[in-house]
């Protein structure tokens, strides 16, 4: 039990784990970085366990939603604080706390600046330990509860792409309207969403992936170029797989997702914004949920699959999915199947 302390530099490790986290999305570092020190000059975010909360405590999702890639996007942290306001302006009753849908270079720290500008503190429980494409991922199986109404506040967008909204009823249906809003405000757009009891989190939620992102990040800072990726893959129970250079690279923004390809050497994966599938001529070396993560192979710092293109020498890592903290839509087949049809790969054939 306890109150995590965040300074600067714990910031920059969370940042950087949620980054390797981000498993090829979770948006980029600079984002994440630009986020968390705004929220250190406004305030005092604070960053709770799970224990400091009582079980009928109401807790908020807050995230963003969208296409990396985006020419257009335009996400600026009002935007957060708009979304969070339209949502409780919903609801009728209070929000005691803040939790983020996942493991990003932003994600890990979304909420953080809410925190500084309302005093509402976040907890170290996400909904997901590493990054997802799709809403229903990060809602905790909420999509499996026919009697759940999901309230999502949004907002997003420059000048006459500007979109907010606030929408009520099933967590796919209302996710849709969120993801088609994205589009809309130019590729992103911010999110609160999807209240729920502090009790439905510790059961269906990842208590503490946060804390590992932070672990993460902290042995990033204490190496550089291949040995910081090397020690990523060891604290993680992973391998690094390869080094090589990009041979061919694909990549479509599409009903606001990234979609691709890459291909290092004789490595092949595909991604939907996240990285789904890795490859070794022909044969299967790892399948999302497990985490396959790009890195720049000079710097060692993580690099994100919109980032990636031909030409660039790139560390790849493997972790198995039982070494991370992964919420309960994780092991949801219905929830998997899509993957298969947008990357062209079969996927739960080698995970469930």
């Amino acid at each position: 039990m306890a109150i995590i302390e965040i300074d600067e530099k714990m910031m920059e490790a969370a940042v950087l784990g949620g980054a390797v986290l981000g498993g090829g999305g979770g948006g980029p570092i600079e984002e994440g970085l630009q986020l968390g020190r705004l929220a250190l000059e406004v305030g005092h975010p604070q960053l709770f366990t799970i224990d400091e909360m009582n079980d009928d405590d109401w807790v908020v999702t807050v995230s963003a939603v969208g296409a990396p890639a985006a020419a257009d996007q335009y996400v600026k942290p009002v935007h957060y604080i708009r979304a969070l306001e339209l949502l409780t302006d919903k609801l009728g009753h209070n929000i005691s706390a803040m939790i983020t849908n996942e493991n990003g270079a932003s994600t890990t720290v979304n909420g953080w600046f809410q925190s500084a500008v309302t005093g509402m503190p976040v907890l170290d429980a996400p909904c997901n330990g590493r990054a997802h494409p799709t809403g229903s991922m990060g809602s905790m199986n909420l999509s499996e509860l026919e009697s759940y109404v999901s309230v999502q506040g949004a907002a997003g967008g420059k000048g006459k792409r500007y979109t907010e909204l606030c929408a009520s009823g099933s967590v796919e249906h209302v996710s849709t309207l969120v993801r088609q809003a994205s589009v809309e405000a130019g590729g992103m757009i911010a999110v609160a969403r999807n209240p729920v009891q502090v009790s439905y989190v510790k059961e269906n939620g990842c208590p503490g992936a946060i804390s590992q992102a932070i672990r993460i990040g902290q042995a990033m800072q204490s190496h550089q170029g291949l040995q910081a990726v090397e020690a990523v893959a060891s604290l993680l129970g992973g391998r690094l797989v390869d080094v090589g250079q990009v041979t061919e690279f694909e990549l479509r923004t599409t009903g606001g997702f990234d979609v691709g390809f890459v291909k290092i050497g004789s490595l092949e994966m595909t991604f939907w914004n996240e990285y789904m599938t890795l490859e070794a001529r022909g044969e299967r070396i790892a399948t999302f949920p497990d985490l396959i993560m790009t890195f720049d192979a000079e710097s060692g710092l993580p690099l994100e699959s919109a980032r990636i293109g031909r030409g660039r020498n790139v560390a790849v890592i493997a972790v198995p999915r039982h070494n991370l903290i992964l919420g309960a839509t994780m092991r949801n087949r219905k929830l998997l199947q899509p993957i298969e049809e947008i990357v062209g790969k079969p996927i739960l054939s080698y995970i469930l």
